[in-house]
């Protein structure tokens, strides 16, 4: 039975989720305050966590921050706002999928399950490749570790951003399509208008920053997907079809 740690102050949905999510094979242990779930976390043992935005003692981004500081357990953030700016916040900071209030119950648990499974396989997957590292010029990845290091430093990737960036190294310079991306790293089909990719797409580049040649390291190729350009040469021009394009607001 997996522990999900509930963090939210509205009763009504807390009561839900526990009548909805008990008899599915889960155990809640539910919060209303930040500053008290950030405590149970250090004192329980938990698959999950559902955190809301709007925290009656503290944000809930910042929650997520001291959540990341100390861990990759999967989050999932519920909001009641319709502004996108705060998904996209969310998944910036380190979310693992976000879900906006309402919901559908059903949804949450597909939801749920999703980043249940993303997670178990992604730590799984290292077995196969015991051993296995890939380096390209100064980025290490060690899936035995299921770990990145670029430039000699560590860097700290969620589930889904490993998951992508070990997509794009094994695709050795092909483009990755993004529905390819959603279903394996998101674990769902791509939704028209999600923007998820995107943002976890910005977080790798941030996260890895130029290459050593002062290069981009993964390209967006139009209509198509994503590829890690391999080589520390500028990257060629692509036109039609194929070619790649930054989109506004710093993703690409």
């Amino acid at each position: 039975m997996h522990s999900i740690l509930v963090i939210d102050d509205d009763p009504e949905l807390a009561a839900m989720l526990g009548d909805y999510l008990t008899p599915e094979g889960f155990s809640l242990r539910i919060t209303g305050s930040g500053l008290e779930g950030l405590s149970m976390l250090g004192s329980g043992s938990f698959a999950l966590v559902l955190l809301d935005v709007g925290l009656p003692d503290t944000n809930g981004f910042d929650v997520l921050a001291e959540i990341r500081s100390r861990s990759q357990m999967p989050v999932i953030m519920l909001t009641g706002r319709a502004e996108d700016v705060d998904r996209i916040v969310g998944l910036e900071m380190g979310a693992d999928d976000y879900l906006p209030k309402p919901f559908v119950p059903r949804e949450l648990l597909a939801r749920i399950r999703s980043v249940l499974r993303r997670s178990r396989l992604t730590k799984t997957a290292a077995a196969p490749h015991s051993g296995r590292q890939i380096t390209i010029d100064d980025l290490l990845m060690d899936r035995s570790a299921r770990s990145v290091h670029c430039n000699g430093e560590p860097v700290v990737l969620t589930f889904a951003e490993y998951t992508i960036l070990e997509m794009l190294l094994d695709a050795g310079g092909s483009t990755v399509s993004r529905e390819d991306i959603s279903l394996r790293a998101l674990g769902r089909e791509l939704a028209p208008y999600d923007r998820s990719i995107d943002v976890h797409m910005s977080n790798i580049r941030r996260k890895l920053g130029p290459t050593s040649g002062g290069g981009e390291r993964i390209i967006t190729v139009r209509g198509a997907g994503y590829f890690y350009h391999f080589t520390d040469s500028p990257a060629p021009e692509a036109t039609g079809a194929g070619a790649f394009i930054r989109l506004p607001g710093g993703l690409q």
